[in-house]
């Protein structure tokens, strides 16, 4: 291991919990992805299948903020536990539902019961930032460290949710990625000693006020609602544009591939020991993802997709870490959790809008017309990273409810992200 990332992991209990981590992430790139497989295993409806990960997503983006909130307020263990305990029970009705083939308003039920999972990633990176905060350097190579097993999800986990969908029977993808849930939230919850300190709200303080009132956070919530679509239009039509070539189970491999180059970039990315200005650093992320988007109209095979995604793939990882940089510079350390969790809320958003798009696009004009909706997408993203980034260059000196070592550091400026 390269040694930025050895060095992070000197601090005691860091190993168990980016492990549990791991674990409790896999559902975030097995779910949305599984329902897609299964809903088109057992129906061929894509249109269906689209917009029932589109609810689950947003279901996510109504409640993740709300419980990383309480999360704050009163503990990861307390909060996370119950909330894990609702959705495994409505993804188990989902699954029912789907294999007794029930009407499709209960598939829709059960999905926005999902939508309780917590933010496992978002834990996890407080966690490295209650460590690490008076350490950029180290602090970077935490959140590129998260940003590569972030992507290594995304590698294994289509291949596994997929895999098991179409070779075992269809409900399996989804089933298991509850079963990894289950065992990383209470695997990480079960460590105390690293679990940051919860912030209760102070009664004679009023009523509390949310991170989204960061203006720089709206403009990095915004963005990511772009990029989510994306995201989310990228996985349906890449498992259409399979089947269209007979080899449906190859979604899987292609969309691994497109993770790997993320996560390969945040490999290297974390080595590196940057100065300037990360809101610059940002924007130009943003912009390649938008740029790397253009090819994939022009893919007439699945080789030619892989390689495609694989450069796409490159400017995630680089971005997401800045981004996470950004939340940690913009928002009051009573309210990161929280903060973190609004922009996965955006990528969910996001994810929601543009899988059910191109769903959508997919059965009225085939797989082919549907890589439009991630390129139109990538575009409105860099349009609006670019009217916005200006915010996130901005020293920040009154950030609403900040300790006074708070209100010192935002008066730095930019950081070594």
């Amino acid at each position: 291991m390269p040694s930025p990332y050895r060095a992070i992991f000197a601090a005691p209990g860091t190993k168990g919990f980016s492990a549990a981590g791991f674990l409790g992430r896999m559902p975030l790139s097995m779910m949305g992805i599984g329902i897609v497989t299964m809903i088109s295993q057992l129906t061929g409806r894509y249109g269906l299948a689209g917009a029932l990960s589109a609810t689950l997503a947003l279901s996510a983006a109504v409640f993740g903020p709300l419980i990383s909130r309480y999360v704050d307020r009163y503990g990861q263990r307390r909060v996370l536990r119950p909330a894990t305990l609702v959705s495994v029970a409505a993804a188990t009705g989902l699954l029912i539902c789907a294999q007794q083939s029930a009407p499709d308003w209960t598939l829709f039920v059960f999905a926005f019961g999902c939508g309780f999972v917590p933010s496992v990633g978002s834990m996890v990176r407080a966690r490295w930032a209650a460590i690490y905060r008076d350490s950029p350097r180290e602090l970077h190579a935490a959140y590129s460290w998260e940003s590569i097993v972030d992507e290594t999800c995304f590698i294994f986990g289509p291949i596994i949710s997929i895999g098991l969908s179409t070779t075992w029977f269809p409900e399996a993808g989804p089933m298991l990625s509850g079963v990894f849930l289950v065992i990383g939230v209470c695997w990480l919850t079960a460590q105390r000693d690293t679990e940051p300190a919860p912030h209760p709200r102070d009664p004679a303080a009023g009523k509390s006020t949310s991170a989204l009132r960061s203006p720089g956070l709206q403009v990095l919530v915004a963005t990511f609602v772009a990029v989510g679509a994306v995201f989310g239009a990228v996985d349906v039509v890449t498992v259409a544009f399979a089947e269209e070539q007979g080899n449906k189970s190859a979604a899987s491999l292609v969309l691994a591939v497109y993770a790997l180059g993320s996560c390969l970039a945040g490999a290297v990315f974390g080595l590196l020991h940057l100065k300037g200005a990360a809101s610059r650093r940002w924007l130009l992320g943003v912009c390649a993802m938008a740029v790397s988007m253009i090819p994939l109209q022009l893919a007439g095979n699945l080789p030619f997709l892989a390689v495609a995604l694989f450069v796409a793939g490159l400017s995630i990882a680089p971005t997401m870490v800045t981004t996470m940089a950004l939340v940690e510079q913009h928002v009051p350390r009573s309210k990161l959790t929280e903060g973190m969790t609004w922009t996965s809320t955006g990528l969910a958003v996001g994810v929601a809008l543009g899988s059910s798009a191109a769903g959508w696009v997919v059965e009225a004009k085939g797989a082919g017309a549907g890589y439009a909706v991630p390129v139109a997408a990538g575009a409105l993203a860099a349009v609006v990273a670019f009217l916005g980034h200006r915010r996130l260059a901005r020293p920040v000196t009154d950030r609403g409810g900040l300790g006074h070592d708070d209100e010192a550091r935002s008066t730095n400026g930019e950081r070594v992200a």
